[in-house]
């Protein structure tokens, strides 16, 4: 498909940052999987939110139930916001296809941001995802619900999406040391994600 706009998406959060985040942060149909998502990090536990955007509404979420989070992004106007937002937790902007933060956490997110990178670099995150999970560290990801490439539009400008097949995803956890806890193909109590949450066996 289009390989322009897989490229132009890091450029397209930086120049609408404060669009993006007055349009987002406000929704709340992701509380139930946010819930069965901490339900498997440790109280207090400390989560890495990877494509936080501007922190609202699922890192908030986390800070408000007393939680750790470390927040990367590569759109540096995203970042900033969080700064400004939540200066007491860790925000860093980075490419998440070159994480490498040289940690481990209790829980994983990419929420809405994974299912932006081509399927070549989707199957090449889950090293990173195995890099940063600790022994029984939650994982919680969107993609689409098959596999294929779609282009939506923000601001009058593509907006790249794609998705692996879910047999694939599957044969991804399976090698990187994940089990699937619980998937949900266009969730209709969920604006119609496709979920998936699992668990590092490591």
């Amino acid at each position: 498909m289009d390989d322009i706009s897989a490229k132009n998406i890091i450029s397209l959060y930086q120049r609408h940052a404060d669009i993006w985040d007055k349009l987002r942060k406000d929704q709340g149909y992701e509380k139930a999987w946010l819930d069965d998502f901490l339900a498997l990090i440790p109280s207090e536990g400390r989560i890495l939110d990877i494509g936080c955007g501007a922190g609202k509404p699922i890192a908030e979420y986390f800070i408000e139930r007393h939680f750790s989070v470390t927040g990367v992004d590569a759109s540096e106007p995203m970042i900033s916001i969080c700064r400004e937002r939540f200066p007491e937790q860790r925000w860093q902007v980075a490419d998440m296809r070159l994480l490498s933060l040289n940690e481990k956490f209790d829980g994983l997110i990419a929420w809405d941001s994974f299912f932006h990178l081509t399927r070549d670099d989707q199957r090449a995150m889950f090293a990173i995802f195995e890099k940063h999970a600790k022994p029984d560290a939650a994982l919680m990801f969107t993609s689409g619900p098959g596999n294929g490439e779609a282009i939506g539009t923000f601001e009058g400008e593509d907006l790249y999406h794609a998705s692996l097949a879910p047999e694939e995803y599957r044969a991804l956890f399976d090698e990187h040391g994940f089990r699937e806890v619980k998937m949900v193909a266009e969730d209709p109590t969920c604006a119609g994600h496709t979920i998936w949450l699992a668990q590092f066996k490591g």
